[in-house]
């Protein structure tokens, strides 16, 4: 299958591994979808890279397409193998690290935070 360029994506068939490639010793990122609801963004580490520890304000689904990525959220390590994913929860600290080459899609769905509920007594 060829691989697509970018602006080639929006409604072809593809496969999501070969839309990035791995760069030695650095982070390489592909942002698929970017709208104001949310964001899907792949991206390719060389092993022993990763993104420093951040919160977002919003739930992020991390799935892994190759290799094995140690996802750390507040201070608890998770491995992640190809084909797993995790939902990393809105406001809490968290952070990559390949451990392998890695390549992993991270989805992000933005939303309005639920109305408080307020109760009659």
């Amino acid at each position: 299958m060829k691989k697509p360029r970018s602006g080639e994506v929006l409604g072809k068939k593809c496969l999501t591994a070969d839309l990035i490639g791995y760069q030695e010793r650095a982070v390489v990122s592909r942002t698929i979808i970017d709208r104001k609801s949310g964001t899907v963004t792949l991206f390719a580490f060389d092993r022993g890279q990763g993104l420093s520890e951040q919160s977002a304000p919003y739930d992020a689904l991390a799935h892994v397409l190759d290799g094995r990525a140690e996802v750390r959220i507040d201070g608890v390590p998770h491995e992640l193998c190809a084909g797993e994913m995790m939902v990393v929860p809105a406001e809490h600290p968290h952070a990559v690290v390949a451990l392998t080459q890695l390549k992993m899609l991270l989805t992000m769905v933005r939303y309005e935070p639920e109305p408080i509920q307020i109760q009659a007594f």
